[in-house]
């Protein structure tokens, strides 16, 4: 924190309205006598006078305290009085950090452990990936999510809570059945290039996550690693899934690969062509060892930003004024 909490008007200028109704009352000339026009209308003096009830000099003298006070609290919130917090520096670190999951049906097998049970892959990828998120303090952070098909589930932002929400909510199938890697990264290069033109300095990752092959999309995994490494994006690929598994059967227990299908050959080539890294994660440990890796990535540093948080106070001096109106009248 620095600097403190101050006392702020948006609209200082309002105070110059705080003489306006002394000026009315000195400029403008009192209303004259009218009993004898030719259409008089009574006013409430002359049904006081009649009734026999003339308020005393004590009464008129606080109910004009009290609507002056209660113009000053109106000239008050007019003001747009604020509360201006300390400031508070925003660490930045410069890097745009994109999170490309695979949600194709192959994520349903169930072959990482946690806390002693079995979970799906996308399962064991929600609760290594969500920590990640959370640690990445200072990043941009984005959420692709492909399957046949590849589509941008949060843009690039410092809200963390809310990417890694977006992340817990995907669900199998969701983007199809079939893997578009080539069209994930595409997606990735094209959302990263858009801030190309405001900071050239910024570094940017994309961090691939899958468990299979290519098997649907338009672009060719290789063509988009190509356009990745002409813009300057570097990929960090990771093939998730058990090497071995044993499957129950009528006739007895056998060992099965359930990764057969993953293309490590494609994800090493693309994270050599664009200067990453090709990860293996084979258990949630292994997997939360990847994600600790990535979080050693150096930043770009930046000069930390900073904000001063603002709380509206306008409706409490509002309030008072909208009282003391209500106890005029009714005096």
């Amino acid at each position: 924190m620095i600097g403190s909490g101050m006392l702020h008007f948006e609209w200082p200028w309002v105070f110059f309205l705080l003489p306006l109704p002394w000026l009315f009352r000195k400029l403008m000339s009192p209303v004259e006598n009218a009993r004898d026009a030719a259409l008089w209308v009574p006013f409430l003096d002359d049904f006081k006078s009649l009734s026999g009830k003339q308020e005393s000099e004590q009464t008129d003298r606080r109910k004009r305290w009290l609507a002056a006070l209660a113009w000053l609290f109106l000239i008050l919130a007019a003001a747009r009085p604020q509360w201006v917090g300390e400031a508070v520096e925003i660490p930045v670190s410069g890097r745009d950090l994109m999170m490309a999951v695979d949600l194709s049906l192959s994520m349903e097998q169930e072959d990482f452990q946690l806390n002693g049970r079995l979970i799906n892959r996308l399962q064991a990828s929600k609760v290594v990936a969500g920590e990640f998120i959370e640690r990445r303090t200072g990043d941009r952070i984005g959420l692709i999510l492909f399957g046949e098909r590849a589509y941008l589930q949060a843009p690039l932002t410092f809200d963390r809570k809310t990417v890694r929400t977006l992340l817990d909510e995907s669900a199998l199938g969701l983007a199809g059945r079939s893997t578009a890697i080539g069209d994930a990264i595409g997606l990735a290069v094209k959302r990263l290039r858009e801030r190309e033109s405001k900071d050239e300095t910024i570094n940017k990752v994309l961090i691939l996550l899958t468990d299979g092959a290519n098997t649907a999309g338009v672009i060719e995994p290789l063509q988009a690693a190509d356009l990745a490494a002409h813009e300057g994006l570097k990929i960090y690929t990771i093939g998730i899934g058990a090497d071995e598994m044993l499957v129950r059967s009528l006739f007895g227990t056998r060992r099965i690969n359930p990764s057969a299908d993953l293309d490590e050959k494609t994800l090493k080539a693309i994270a050599e062509k664009t200067g990453g890294k090709y990860f293996r994660a084979r258990d949630t440990k292994e997997l939360m060892e990847i994600y600790a890796l990535l979080d050693e990535l150096e930043p770009v540093e930046h000069d930390p930003q900073q904000f001063r948080p603002q709380k509206a106070l306008f409706h409490w001096p509002a309030g008072l004024a909208l009282l003391l109106a209500g106890v005029v009248c009714l005096l």
